[in-house]
């Protein structure tokens, strides 16, 4: 998952990969024993591999028909889904891997993304499955709205660098034009009115035009990666030594190995009957956040207290509000008379709330929500009620599994004996930069395994028992090394104390 948004790691936590070898970034793990009780059988997928199953005398297992196969229950509860992963078989591939292996990434967002971006680097084929209707990202989502244009990045809103690996990443970024700085004056802003700056360092990068044209053109050099979309896959079958994706009963293809790069309860519903429990068990215990996002466009600037000119703000003491910033300022940098469109976030206690399924919010519920929204706007400006002129444009999303509030504390799972593993901000943290690292680490370690020819498995085990730990941070996600003044100046009278 990106940051909504970007969170500084726990101490306890690995925050620097500067090492591609897998070997030099984590200790390896051993996954624990698989158990021999009724309710965790082994299924040993073996065989050459092969691009399509020749007959029954050549499988491991039987392979699923339109009538055997188990509809998904999509209307079963979250709880009763993670039940059923721990009475699954876990899948124990033995075939060698192939000479020319090939990855299934699910999930498009910046961990996805760089995952196959460094799977090329080392030269091994991948293809990406994205739901995205409108591009790829995930939550580093852009709207834009014609004919005005109004352009409103709704998700991840800016991003910062701690780490060196990825601070390499970010000054190619630069140098191709895809990001910048992000110049403008951000703070915090306290209800009534108040509004104190952050330092200007470290400094903020936002995509070009918006956040999802980065993501667009991450892979746009790439010439070992595939990308489908939009994709919905809904079942992965291990079978003669391979994984067979489909999507609502269509075949996706035959891949080597998987790798999980969203989560919530689309993954869990995937992973439930995926024979990976190990990995089902890890996906159960992330604990995800709510949020509502509000796009909304004014035709006057909003009337900013003292005449302060800030371009975004982290909203303090409003339920409804937690941050809000000016797209038209920050993307376009205009200082016309024109739209000014602006992105607002609820806190998630809010999101909370007021959750309802976020494929169908009912009218009500919108209405609500975005009249609560605007009047925390007015509270956090220090406005009279019913003062805020009318926006001419509105829209109000919810990120229904916005931001982690746990974590593992490793940059990425794998399960060497099903081949499958998982990256995303999540695993470190809640932020950009998060998301991006894990995606690098995992591909790294997916190729030392390949290298390996799968003959040694137990030495590629990672993060599967990983316990959690709690996250800290803006109700947006994490942004390393960014802090207020006040969390500046008490540091150093700690550090002068000592």
């Amino acid at each position: 998952m990106v940051s909504l948004f970007p969170l500084v790691p726990p101490k306890t936590m690995l925050t620097s990969f500067h090492s591609s070898p897998s070997s030099t970034i984590f200790k390896t793990l051993k996954p624990p024993k698989p158990s021999l009780s009724p309710k965790t059988l082994i299924l040993t997928c073996t065989g050459k591999p092969s691009p399509k199953p020749k007959s029954r005398a050549t499988m491991n297992a039987p392979k699923p028909t339109s009538k055997n196969r188990r509809k998904p229950s999509y209307g079963t509860s979250r709880r009763s889904v993670i039940k059923k992963t721990f009475k699954q078989e876990q899948v124990m591939f033995t075939t060698p891997v192939s000479d020319d292996p090939l990855v299934a990434i699910i999930g498009g967002g910046m961990s996805g993304l760089m995952c196959a971006l460094n799977l090329e680097k080392r030269g091994v084929r991948s293809t990406v499955f994205d739901t995205g209707m409108h591009g790829l990202g995930g939550r580093m989502g852009t709207r834009i709205i014609d004919p005005h244009p109004l352009v409103f990045d709704h998700a991840a809103q800016f991003f910062t660098v701690s780490d060196s690996w990825f601070a390499e990443l970010v000054d190619c970024w630069l140098e191709k034009g895809l990001v910048q700085e992000w110049q403008g004056v951000i703070g915090e802003l306290d209800i009534g009115g108040r509004f104190v700056p952050l330092p200007s360092s470290p400094p903020r990068y936002v995509g070009v035009n918006g956040m999802r044209p980065l993501a667009d053109s991450l892979l746009s050099e790439t010439c070992m990666v595939n990308v489908v979309r939009p994709c919905w896959i809904s079942k992965l079958e291990p079978f003669n030594g391979m994984w067979h994706l489909s999507e609502n009963g269509k075949p996706r293809g035959e891949f080597d190995a998987v790798v999980i790069a969203h989560n919530g309860k689309c993954a869990n519903r995937l992973l439930a009957s995926s024979g990976l429990p190990l990995i089902a068990r890890q996906m159960k215990r992330l604990e995800l956040s709510s949020m509502w996002a509000l796009l909304a466009a004014f035709e006057d600037p909003l009337p900013i207290p003292g005449g302060t000119s800030f371009e975004g703000a982290f909203v303090k003491g409003i339920d409804s509000v937690s941050w809000m910033a000016n797209n038209t300022k920050k993307l376009l940098h205009s200082q016309s008379n024109g739209p000014h469109c602006w992105t607002f976030f609820s806190t998630a206690a809010y999101g909370k709330q007021n959750k309802v399924p976020q494929e169908n919010i009912p009218t009500a519920t919108a209405e609500r929500v975005k009249a609560g929204m605007l009047g925390g706007v007015e509270a956090a400006l220090g406005l009279p009620k019913g003062s805020l002129t009318k926006p001419f444009y509105t829209r109000v999303q919810l990120w229904g599994a916005a931001l982690p509030t746990n974590t593992p504390g490793t940059p990425c799972i794998f399960d060497p004996h099903g081949r499958a593993g998982i990256c995303g901000d999540w695993l470190v943290g809640s932020s950009l930069e998060s998301a991006a690292l894990s995606g690098m680490t995992l591909a790294n370690h997916i190729a030392d395994y390949f290298e390996t020819g799968g003959a040694r498995p137990e030495e590629f085990a990672i993060g599967l028992d990983n316990e959690f730990q709690p996250l800290e941070g803006h109700d947006i996600g994490q942004f390393p090394g960014l802090e207020s003044k006040k969390e500046i100046n008490e540091a150093q009278a700690y550090q002068l104390a000592s």
